[in-house]
């Protein structure tokens, strides 16, 4: 009896004390009269933007839609849309006045795509709020008659038609390429072959390729062989042949009732180098190029003949041509395979060439996609876009604690070049622009360690802005203090610089306004990552940090530069 009285005596003496609180200062709560509705509801779609691209190998696509609700008095209903199809909707909210949203859409096919975001208030106000995007192949052909694609970054995909190659044995992906992240990789009794569509073969035909040699293992090995058979009347083989020294590259073509032979050309197996390989077929001739130089020309006594080719074997002789002992083409590396179903000119073949040296081009047409190897591109804090642009539909946009970043793998090289559209935003009066730098291990509170990679950065005042270099060569580094651009004249500038063995060169609007010393060049040691719009997370201590300019039509080469470059990427 007395526990069940003193019980009693603390739940009366707690029910006491919190009356007494309004007597110690502390008010009951009271409810708020919201007021009127002033009106109807904001909608933010976060993903995807106006002119989202998707592109991904599968025929069909999840995306994760992000969207946010904002109304002053309180969000009733949100309806979420997909090409006029109801995909979703909210009615129950812990925040009734800020919503945001994630909502999962696993079916978005190649094509175009039109999301809509419904939202009523309880007053009975409604916002709707629309965004176009597509889903794309993973690659569209960029030339004329380009009906195969293969850039092995990773795998061992043809990206025209979606084609998985068949492996024989034990071919790799090596991370020593020529333009992306990898390239193809003979090994011993290895190769791969990829279906041929007979409507893409026809009396013109061209591939072409950048190529390393390796003589180590066999003195001899088959490239690309499309065949029938072993009787070499139908299809062609190109293919090597030659010693430790030097290797001469032939191509022999099919044609119904014979065979025509070109003897091409001869690299040199010491100079160890990547070297552009060409070729075209016509009824009347072929034609070998090297770097853009015609080495060989073949006479033909007719068109090609592709009667039963069905397949093409890349690095080795394969089933129909291994009896000369053009057999895999072991630890050589082949990469950027393209072929065509016309005859490319000597002027075709430059433009790849060209082509080939542009390693990363971010147009930011509504998203951050890297148009040429599809790399994974981060965004950190948040970034956006411009609303304007010189080229496409939109530019990147900078905000406060944000930028992108990036793998640096397949983007850095002896020789280094980069250009983009800028329109200067001088608060904060510093920033960092494009950032390649190691990490500083010993300062990780003040990151800058400048002995490897570089650092494009600006400083100044709301007048004028200088755009600076700096440049690490491995014991030390190198300093190109740039040029000037005025704020106040609010205008875009086309801004380049490049990275040769021996200086750097830094242009604005296609002039040349420094030059710097780079005693044998850039070195890239613990250079991992790639910063866009900002010094973080490597180059920070003198609070280079996040840029809020506009930046537009980035690319990355893998060569320094020309004035003439320049000039022709300004006018792209």
């Amino acid at each position: 009896m007395k526990k069940i009285n003193k019980y009693f005596f603390g739940i009366f003496s707690f029910i006491l004390l919190l009356t007494s609180c309004e007597y110690d200062g502390i008010d009951p709560l009271t409810q708020v009269d919201p007021g009127a509705d002033a009106g109807a509801p904001e909608v933010t779609i976060n993903y995807p933007n106006e002119g989202s691209t998707i592109q991904v190998p599968e025929a069909v696509a999840s995306i994760n839609i992000r969207f946010e609700v904002v109304d002053d008095i309180e969000v009733d209903m949100i309806e979420v849309l997909v090409n006029g199809n109801q995909i979703a909707t909210f009615d129950e909210f812990l925040d009734y006045r800020i919503v945001k949203k994630e909502v999962s859409f696993d079916n978005v096919t190649n094509g175009e795509h039109t999301l809509t975001i419904n939202a009523t208030d309880t007053a009975g106000n409604t916002t709707s709020k629309t965004v176009n995007f597509s889903k794309e192949p993973p690659y569209t052909p960029k030339y004329a008659g380009e009906f195969f694609y293969m850039p092995f970054d990773g795998d061992f995909i043809e990206l025209v038609n979606i084609y998985m190659a068949d492996e024989t044995g034990s071919p790799v992906v090596s991370s020593d390429a020529y333009l992306g992240t990898g390239s193809y990789e003979g090994t011993a009794d290895s190769y791969i072959d990829v279906q041929l569509d007979q409507d893409n073969l026809g009396s013109e035909f061209s591939g072409a390729f950048w190529y390393k040699v390796n003589t180590d293992e066999a003195n001899r090995a088959g490239i690309l062989v499309a065949g029938a058979n072993e009787e070499r009347q139908q299809g062609f083989r190109l293919f090597r042949e030659g010693s430790a020294e030097e290797q001469r590259l032939k191509l022999n073509v099919g044609t119904g009732t014979g065979e025509s032979w070109n003897d091409g050309g001869v690299i040199d197996v010491a100079e160890g180098e990547w070297v552009h390989i060409a070729f075209s077929i016509t009824p009347s001739e072929t034609i070998i190029y090297f770097n853009g130089m015609p080495m060989n020309t073949g006479t033909m006594t007719g068109a090609i003949d592709w009667s039963g080719v069905e397949q093409l074997t890349i690095g080795s002789g394969g089933e129909t041509f291994s009896y000369w002992d053009h057999r895999a083409d072991i630890n050589s590396n082949i990469d950027e395979l393209r072929l065509f179903n016309t005859a490319l000119s000597q002027a075709d073949v430059q433009e790849l060439i060209n082509a080939s040296s542009i390693t990363l081009d971010l147009p930011f047409n509504g998203d951050y996609r890297d148009m040429v190897a599809n790399r994974e591109v981060t965004e950190v804090g948040s970034p956006g876009f411009a609303g304007e642009s010189v080229e496409g539909n939109n530019a990147y946009a900078g905000a406060e604690g944000s930028y992108l970043q990036l793998p640096s793998d397949g983007l850095l090289s002896d020789e280094f070049s980069a250009t983009f559209w800028y329109k200067v935003n001088a608060d904060p009066d510093r920033a960092g622009i494009i950032t390649i730098g190691p990490e500083d291990e010993e300062n990780p509170d003040a990151q800058n360690n400048r002995t490897s990679g570089f650092r494009l950065f600006r400083e100044g005042n709301a007048d004028e802005q200088r755009i600076k270099l700096n440049v690490g060569t491995g014991s030390g580094d190198s300093w190109n203090d740039g040029g000037v651009i005025d704020v106040a004249a609010g205008e875009w500038v086309h801004v380049a610089f490049t990275i040769s063995n021996s200086e750097s060169k830094i242009y604005l609007d296609g002039e040349l306004v420094n030059t710097g010393d780079v005693s044998g060049g850039v070195d890239w040691t613990g250079t991992d990552i790639v910063s866009i719009m900002s010094g973080a997370p490597r180059f920070t201590e003198w609070g280079h940090l996040s840029d809020q300019s506009y930046m537009d039509n980035l690319r990355f080469y893998n060569k320094a530069l020309t004035a003439e470059d320049i000039q022709a990427a300004m006018g792209e």
